[in-house]
Parts: C-alpha cells; sequence; structure tokens
C-alpha cells in the first residue's frame, strides 16, 4: 500500500467540523493515487451504477460531501 503524500483540500475542522476529524477528506498517495474517506453507501447505490459502471468485490462505494470536493478542486493536479 502507498504512503499518504498530502491532504487534498481543506481540513474537516475548516469545513465546519466539530470533532475536527472524523469527516470526509482526500489524500494523495506516493504512487500518485487518491484516498477518500467518506461515507459507505455501496448497498444503497451499487443497484444504481450504470450498465457501463461496475465494482470488484473489495471496491466500496463512498460518499464525500460537495464541499469537501469543491475545497479540493484548487489541490487536485492538473495532470
Amino acid at each position: 500500500m502507498s504512503q499518504i503524500i498530502r491532504r487534498i483540500g481543506v481540513p474537516p475542522s475548516a469545513r465546519g467540523s466539530q470533532g475536527g476529524g472524523n469527516c470526509p477528506d482526500i489524500f494523495e498517495l506516493a504512487d500518485g493515487s487518491f484516498a477518500v474517506i467518506g461515507k459507505d453507501v455501496t448497498e444503497q447505490l451499487d443497484g444504481e451504477l450504470p450498465a457501463d459502471a461496475s465494482r470488484a468485490d473489495y471496491e466500496r462505494i463512498v460518499v464525500i460531501t460537495r464541499d469537501t470536493l469543491i475545497r479540493a478542486k484548487d489541490d487536485i493536479p492538473e495532470a
């Protein structure tokens, strides 16, 4: 597994989290991949995937807030 090198966007506390730590988050990994902390909604959305989308048994569908992604936009590399 790859190592986390930086947060993408602002920390949860800057997005209004009262606890400051247990909210959606996005991280860039050393191999260039991204790790996402979000609510697991696999059971709810698995049957809603379009015909040309699928997931492996080891993959989960997670949801992050719109605010989390929008505030990460400036930190996401172009290429």
